[in-house]
């Protein structure tokens, strides 16, 4: 949902889009009663650049440029043509910059919402993707890339440590460096009276530059959707585990939309471990408006101690959230309207306003 505008110069298509729909999610969030400005910062624009065939031989070259009031992300990405039946290769040029407040941020208001301690990630990332040709219902991609990683201030200044004095980076220096491997492979199963979705990521650390990150990281998650009559049962569970060397920002954090709701963002914790359960009852109300109730849980399974510096402990995280509510969804063309209200362990009550670009399946 948002403005967009597109000019076509030659054969390349310029879109503008200020886009509301990946980021207002936490735009009203009550208690307490935010400021307008907060709504404001949640707005992200985007400029997108496609041409269609940049050396005359079909190449796509893609520029994309995201800018919100904190955070900025740019991906500049190269496709060449190959045959359906053979892997779709992409070289991938990418830099974020983002406040780390899923980890290093304070909960407050009785971890409602995480305020941030001034810690900021810039990420810059040079890589290959391969994606394999769709069999079925299943998908399977494989990337390499190399990544570095540097925390800096609200200044722009590269910082070593966070607030208390504790190394912010795994070498404790000002920069991580790392060569990943990363497969991911997802399984879907649709129809009009269910659907089952699975989706697997493994990252592996590549000790192949001096002082890189050895690590495995593995991520799985499972959704499945059931119709009961004119109402819907949808029932998640997540999980994921970091082996070997680890730098703060990589934890697990849980707390926020898409973990445990009535939380803030990481206010729950964060950990090598991770484990969220979800469910959600849909019952039609009217014509595109349907109401619900859901409850989310999720837990670090006590794996907090064992990330560098021990954040979540010192921030006063409990490990263990559990948030309840309800809602209600007005389904448009645009996409689906959704207001949630949220109570966490804590009897403390949170209003979530979402726009969802996709409909349920």
């Amino acid at each position: 949902m948002g403005a967009q505008q597109s000019v076509n110069a030659g054969k390349a298509k310029v879109d503008v889009h200020v886009d509301l729909t990946n980021m207002l999610c936490e735009a009203l969030l009550l208690p307490p009663v935010r400021s307008s400005s907060a709504s404001i910062s949640q707005i992200v624009g985007r400029i997108s650049l496609k041409h269609p065939s940049l050396f005359g031989r079909s190449e796509k070259l893609d520029v994309i440029l995201d800018k919100g009031i904190n955070d900025s992300n740019v991906v500049v990405a190269f496709r060449r043509p190959r045959p359906e039946w053979l892997s779709q290769q992409s070289f991938v040029i990418q830099h974020s910059m983002t406040p780390e407040i899923a980890v290093h941020g304070f909960p407050a208001d009785n971890f409602t919402r995480s305020g941030s301690r001034g810690v900021n990630l810039s990420r810059l990332s040079l890589g290959v993707e391969l994606n394999e040709p769709t069999t079925s219902n299943w998908t399977s991609g494989t990337s390499v890339k190399f990544e570095h990683i540097r925390p800096v201030n609200n200044d722009g200044r590269s910082i070593a440590r966070d607030h208390d004095g504790f190394p912010l980076t795994c070498s404790g220096n000002l920069h991580d460096n790392m060569i990943i491997l990363k497969q991911e492979s997802g399984y879907a199963d649709v129809n009009d009276n269910s659907f089952l979705k699975v989706n697997f990521q493994m990252e592996q650390g590549l000790p192949l530059v001096p002082k890189s990150l050895t690590f495995n990281r593995v991520k799985c998650a499972v959704s499945k959707g059931i119709k009961l009559g004119p109402t819907f049962l949808v029932t998640s569970l997540t999980g994921g585990s970091i082996v070997g060397d680890m730098a703060p920002y990589q934890a697990f954090a849980i707390g926020g939309l898409g973990s445990v709701r009535g939380y803030g963002e990481g206010a729950v914790g964060s950990g090598r471990l991770c484990l969220i359960a979800n469910c959600e009852y849909t019952v039609p109300l009217a014509k595109h408006l349907e109401g619900s109730i859901f409850m989310d849980c999720g837990s670090d399974l006590g794996s907090a101690r064992h990330v560098p510096g021990n954040p979540a402990l010192r921030q006063g995280k409990p490990g263990f959230g559990a948030g309840f509510g309800y809602g209600v969804h007005f389904n448009t063309d645009l996409g689906q309207i959704r207001v949630d209200y949220a109570m966490n362990a804590f009897s403390r009550k949170t209003i979530y306003f979402g726009i969802n670009s996709s409909a349920r399946s």
